[in-house]
């Protein structure tokens, strides 16, 4: 099992660079960055994955451009992986998306992951004018026109969205972005399967492990089962070697954590009472408490 420190909900963005150097030093596979094109005043779209439908978090809340910050966290360290989790590719045209995602890749030597989702929220979609129903085929059509365009060559395309011809996308990256889903709906597990990764939403790991079930007999059937994939989850609880042995062998698997950060399934553990988890200090303390604890049940690996 590999760990990644997640900056959903973390409102000091000064503070990301200082985050991403401290969770190399302690052996943290990557960082995860979230993202919002624009937020709306009011939200009325219910958020799936809370007993409630609210939406946890405010809409204050900022949300830096992820592939600039993830830019800039991968300058500051030399192996640390980054991933955006989740990108609203479909709220951006191609181009666009192809571009920042490859001077990612460029500035950070290929350590970028492009972790991408449909969206949850309507209201976003109709700040920016673009069809809410239509959000996952155009999300399809934008990951088929950045693979195109990464290629660095003369490419045309004829979509249901987007025609072009002869487009030059410079600089390309070097190596191919690995492209991650996140979401459990039919079409999410889909799209999943048909790429390289999954970003699972917060389960329990009967939850988990069903839909794992679910994407590698999907891999299966379209016939790259045998090809690299990553499984990023969100455990509700406890994930021990013993339930990633039982998972499928074909998949790598990660953990996508939250030290610091409250959230609907429970309160950050590794923060001590009396401690302001807004303050670098603690939030460096709960990263080696969490690192502690996963060398004790066995789960870290050096």
């Amino acid at each position: 099992m590999k760990f990644w420190i997640s900056l959903v909900n973390t409102l000091e963005v000064d503070q990301f660079v200082e985050i991403a150097k401290k969770a190399e030093e302690l052996g943290y596979e990557g960082i995860t960055v979230p993202d919002h094109l624009i937020y709306p005043k009011e939200v009325k779209s219910k958020y799936p994955y809370s007993d409630d439908g609210e939406i946890w978090w405010p809409n204050n809340n900022p949300w830096t451009d992820p592939w600039i910050a993830l830019t800039a966290m991968g300058v500051a360290t030399k192996e640390l992986k980054l991933a955006t989790n989740i990108y609203l590719a479909a709220l951006r045209d191609p181009f666009t998306v192809a571009r920042a995602t490859s001077a990612a890749a460029i500035f950070t030597n290929n350590r970028v992951r492009c972790g991408i989702g449909a969206g949850l929220i309507k209201e976003e979609f109709d700040l920016v004018g673009i069809d809410f129903k239509a959000r996952g085929r155009l999300l399809d059509e934008v990951i088929e026109c950045m693979h195109k365009l990464h290629s660095g060559e003369p490419v045309s395309h004829s979509g249901e969205f987007y025609n072009f011809n002869d487009a030059i996308m410079s600089p390309a990256p070097t190596e191919k972005i690995p492209v991650w889903v996140g979401g459990v709906s039919k079409p999410a597990l889909r799209r999943a399967a048909a790429n390289d990764g999954w970003l699972s939403v917060p389960l329990k790991n009967k939850l988990l492990a069903e839909h794992l079930t679910v994407l590698f007999d999907l891999r299966k059937a379209i016939g790259n089962y045998d090809a690299p994939f990553d499984a990023v989850l969100s455990p509700m609880e406890l994930v021990t070697q013993e339930f990633v042995d039982s998972l499928d062998p074909a998949g790598t698997y990660h953990s996508n954590v939250l030290p610091w950060t409250p959230s609907p399934w429970g309160r950050a553990f590794w923060v001590e009472d009396g401690e302001d988890h807004s303050l670098l200090e603690v939030k460096f303390k709960s990263m080696e408490r969490f690192r502690d604890m996963m060398h004790k049940f066995g789960m870290w690996e050096d």
